[in-house]
């Protein structure tokens, strides 16, 4: 990416993560990974990327530690990437963005894809951030603090 300026130095976690995970290709990769895509191929179909694009967001999840390239499981020559337990714990950014998707971006009754918890066949419950007490919190409930 031209003119990038890394926020490794940047106290807040949020530009942190968004510095690694936070352009649209990066967080599609991840999403197919999470969908059981593993090859370049699949990926680049799947997403309709320039090659060159997909491999350097590639490289980056891979140097960031959230996919790892594995021979590929049915012994051919290829490669595949897959989630490392850093990319596996990206499960509730993830779906975040998809239940904040499905509220604020289909109109009713518009068609889109649903995520199922496989044991009881029904969609997953809405997340909602809870306090150690157990109750639910909105953003006015916060407040950030530096940490010394």
């Amino acid at each position: 990416m031209a003119g990038h300026k890394s926020m490794n130095d940047e106290s807040c976690p949020v530009a942190r993560s968004v510095d690694i995970v936070g352009d649209r290709w990066s967080l599609l990769i991840v999403r197919d990974a999470f969908d059981g895509m593993s090859r370049f191929g699949d990926f680049q179909r799947s997403l309709g990327m320039a090659r060159n694009i997909l491999s350097d967001r590639l490289h980056r999840l891979v140097e960031a530690g959230i996919l790892e390239t594995r021979a590929a499981s049915d012994g051919s020559a290829y490669q595949e990437y897959v989630l490392t337990a850093k990319g596996e714990s990206l499960f509730t950014v993830v779906l975040a963005l998809r239940q904040w998707g499905e509220a604020h971006l289909f109109a009713r009754g518009e068609r889109h894809s649903q995520l199922i918890d496989k044991r009881t066949g029904k969609p997953i419950p809405l997340m909602a951030p809870k306090a150690s007490d157990g109750r639910g919190l909105q953003h006015a409930n916060t407040e950030v603090r530096k940490v010394s």
